[in-house]
C-alpha cells in the first residue's frame, strides 16, 4: 500500500509538473487579456484552476499512501503568444507533454506491479484525451477564423460561458 521509491519520485514530478501547468494556464489567461479578450482569458484561467485540482489529485494519493509529496522546481512559463492560434498551439503542445508523463507514469505502475495506482492512472488518462480533444478542437475553429475579428469574438463569447 505504501507509496515508495521511483514510482513515489515520479509522482512528485507529476505533481510539479500539473503546477507548472497551472502557471502556463495563467499566462496564457494573461496573453489574452492584454489581447482584449477576456472570454478566452477566463477558459484559460479555468484551465490553471483543474491543473491545480489535478496536482492536489496526485497529493491526496500519495499522502493516503503514506508518502511524502514534494514539489520541485517552478519556472516561469516562457509563453509568449501574439494571436489568439499562438495561444492554443501553446496549450496542446502542453496538454501532450502532460498526457506522455501521465503514460509514463501508468507504464511505471505497471513495471513496478503497483496496481493500487492504477485507478488514479485511468482517470487521468481518461482526462487528457478529453483535454487534448477539447484544445484540439478549439484550435481547429481558430484556423478557420484566423485573425477574423467578428469571429474571435464570437468565439471569445462562447469560451466565456466556461465555469470554473
Amino acid at each position: 500500500m505504501e507509496l515508495t521509491g521511483k514510482l513515489a519520485d515520479a509522482f512528485n514530478d507529476q505533481i510539479t509538473l500539473e503546477l507548472q501547468a497551472a502557471t502556463v494556464y495563467r499566462q496564457l489567461a494573461i496573453e489574452m487579456d492584454v489581447l482584449s479578450l477576456p472570454g478566452i482569458a477566463g477558459w484559460f484561467r479555468a484551465q490553471a484552476a483543474e491543473e491545480l485540482e489535478h496536482a492536489e489529485k496526485f497529493t491526496t494519493h500519495m499522502v493516503d499512501r503514506a508518502a511524502h509529496p514534494r514539489i520541485g522546481t517552478l519556472s516561469s512559463p516562457e509563453v509568449f503568444v501574439e494571436t489568439v492560434q499562438d495561444a492554443f498551439v501553446a496549450s496542446l503542445a502542453h496538454e501532450k507533454k502532460v498526457s506522455e508523463s501521465i503514460r509514463d507514469l501508468y507504464r511505471l505502475a505497471q513495471n513496478e506491479g503497483d496496481i493500487d495506482s492504477v485507478p488514479l492512472l485511468n482517470w487521468f488518462i481518461e482526462e487528457q484525451v478529453e483535454e487534448e480533444a477539447t484544445v484540439g478542437g478549439i484550435l481547429d475553429r481558430v484556423k478557420m477564423i484566423g485573425n477574423e475579428g467578428n469571429g474571435l469574438l464570437r468565439l471569445d463569447a462562447e469560451l466565456a460561458t466556461r465555469q470554473a
